[in-house]
């Protein structure tokens, strides 16, 4: 004789078997989410470091050109060299006058 199932068909299941069910179910299901929040991170992460990694390119390349700027300390500098590059330029033409 075959069993007949239908809408009125009872299943009996320990509570044990139940609870240990549910259980695994939901461990199941966080660990699912777990991973795919991980994922997004990790994902993230990497779009962030691209970004970095383009911007720190881009700033090695103009730098050293002076596409970007340059420092405070260096224009001071440059106001240094233009006074004693005038200061020479005096002395020059001191010392042409002498040798007439």
């Amino acid at each position: 004789m075959a069993p007949r199932m239908s809408e009125n068909s009872e299943v009996t299941i320990p509570v044990r078997n139940l609870l240990a069910l549910i259980a695994a179910t939901a461990i199941a299901v966080m660990g699912y989410f777990r991973v795919g929040e991980r994922l997004s991170v990790l994902e993230r992460n990497s779009e962030l470091s691209g970004v970095q990694i383009e911007a720190n390119s881009e700033f090695r390349v103009l730098w050293p050109r002076g596409e970007l700027g340059s420092l405070p300390a260096d224009a001071e500098q440059f106001m240094r060299l233009d006074f004693i590059t005038g200061e020479i330029a005096e002395i020059h033409i001191e010392l042409d006058a002498l040798k007439r």
